[in-house]
């Protein structure tokens, strides 16, 4: 490397808050199955721990030999719903406390997968494990859940969609900062190493690294640079930005590849703010020009940073995936909980803004007298918007008993504090209960 770009990634680091944001290691578990539960839970606990033993160890090695935060290492595996089905079980509790045990033992951060994909209907086992979910993520402090409940190929499960209202809702009333640990998605992807969503494809190899990198930071000082100048050129500088990150981002990936021993799967390019300060994704839509993220304009905005992201995130690395953009977690970015606050913000302009930018309606905390019907309109809306849209969508909501407008959760550390949204009184709940599948569009038909 040049001195300049030298000196330039060491900035990048040590003032504009650039990181490797996680180091994931998906691990199929279809070779775990069998119809006795106990034996599979066996399987699995011994595969997790063999597999990923030293993980932690070589990321760490990786950030004090390049100087380079890895902020956090965790675990993908199997939709559980999948992997459980052979057994005869009641629920799948037990299978998320054997995730959550290993995880504890290798001493990662997360592990996802307590999963189960159901856009086109349901396997005995995909009900099972979504019955199962109050009580396994009450009962856990490292697994993550997700839902399928739409594609763009199957159209949209409403029966499905009408559960996961009710199932946020019993969640909620069991600990409602559990709920942060749950998303349910429209055309999830199968190499996502961000949490919660993460779990490992059907169609992964046996074991894969995925990197998830970050830096909104090094994006909104990049465009101080730019102040006043055309839309082009703030789209180009946001492209060769994205090129120096990613190619970070590559490089950790391919050496903990090799030193681990297993293949390098995806690099993933979503910008992911944190509740820092100068780590912000709003903070970067209002240096583009917005007085507040929030105004007219911002879904436009938003748009360039989500396209440029890509563009240069694609030139730098041969093998970009997961969901590659900009995330906008309300409770996750300083910016836009004084957005919130301020009301400038509301949930109808952020279900728009998702239509251009990675997933959807992340870290959203609303009453808790919202009806799990309402919470069932929210799903299926953002549902509509990926399957429409062919692009993934999700939501992760929380209803917090006992607050109201005008209160606040805070989830602590990296998920930060959400402010208490309105939401839309009218109820769809007639609509939430026809259930039944909402046909695929026209235009999913490819052959």
């Amino acid at each position: 490397m040049e001195s300049q770009q030298i000196m330039e990634t060491i900035q990048m680091i040590s003032e504009e808050k650039l990181d490797i944001r996680t180091i994931t290691m998906g691990i199929s578990l279809f070779d775990c199955i069998d119809s006795d539960g106990e034996k599979a839970r066996t399987k699995i606990y011994d595969k997790l721990t063999k597999s990923a033993r030293d993980l932690v160890k070589v990321a760490d090695e990786i950030q004090a030999e390049y100087g380079i935060p890895i902020i956090n290492k965790r675990l993908s595996v199997t939709p559980i719903a999948m992997v459980a089905a052979a057994c005869h079980d009641d629920d799948y509790v037990a299978y998320a406390q054997v995730m959550d045990r290993a995880a504890a033992t290798l001493g990662v951060d997360l592990i996802g997968g307590f999963s189960a994909l159901v856009q086109k209907g349901y396997q005995s086992g995909d009900r099972k494990l979504i019955a199962s979910i109050p009580e396994a993520l009450s009962e856990t402090t490292r697994v993550c859940s997700s839902v399928n409940v739409g594609s763009t190929r199957a159209g949209i499960n409403m029966d499905a969609v009408s559960q996961m209202g009710h199932v946020v809702k019993n969640l909620a009333a069991i600990d409602p900062v559990s709920c942060m640990s749950l998303v349910i998605f429209a055309n999830a992807v199968e190499d996502n190493p961000f949490m919660a969503g993460a779990f490992h494809g059907v169609g992964e190899a046996d074991r894969v690294i995925n990197v998830g990198i970050s830096g909104p930071g090094v994006v909104k000082r990049a465009l101080e640079q730019v102040k006043g100048e055309p839309i082009d050129v703030v789209s180009e500088t946001i492209k060769k930005t994205a090129f120096k990150v990613t190619r970070m981002g590559q490089l950790v990936g391919n050496v903990a590849a090799e030193r681990l021993n297993v293949p390098f799967g995806i690099v993933d390019l979503s910008l992911a703010p944190t509740p820092n300060e100068g780590d912000s994704v709003a903070e970067i839509l209002e240096e583009i020009g917005l007085t507040s993220v929030g105004a007219a304009g911002t879904t436009a905005a938003l748009a360039l940073l989500n396209d440029a992201v890509k563009k240069g995130g694609v030139m730098a690395c041969e093998h970009v995936g997961g969901l590659s953009g900009a995330f906008i977690p309300v409770s996750e970015d300083a910016e836009m909980i004084r957005a919130v606050s301020r009301g400038n913000l509301n949930i109808e302009k952020l279900e728009a803004m998702t239509a251009v930018c990675s997933v959807g309606l992340d870290m959203i905390a609303v009453p808790g007298d919202t009806s799990a019907e309402t919470l069932s309109g929210m799903i299926a809306d953002e549902a509509a918007i990926g399957v429409i849209n062919n692009k993934t969508t999700a939501v992760r909501v929380i209803p917090v008993p006992g607050k109201t407008v005008g209160d606040s959760i805070d989830f602590g550390s990296l998920f930060g504090t959400a402010p208490i949204m309105p939401v839309n009184e009218a109820s769809p709940a007639d609509f939430i209960q026809r259930g039944g599948r909402i046909p695929a569009p026209i235009h999913s038909f490819k052959n």
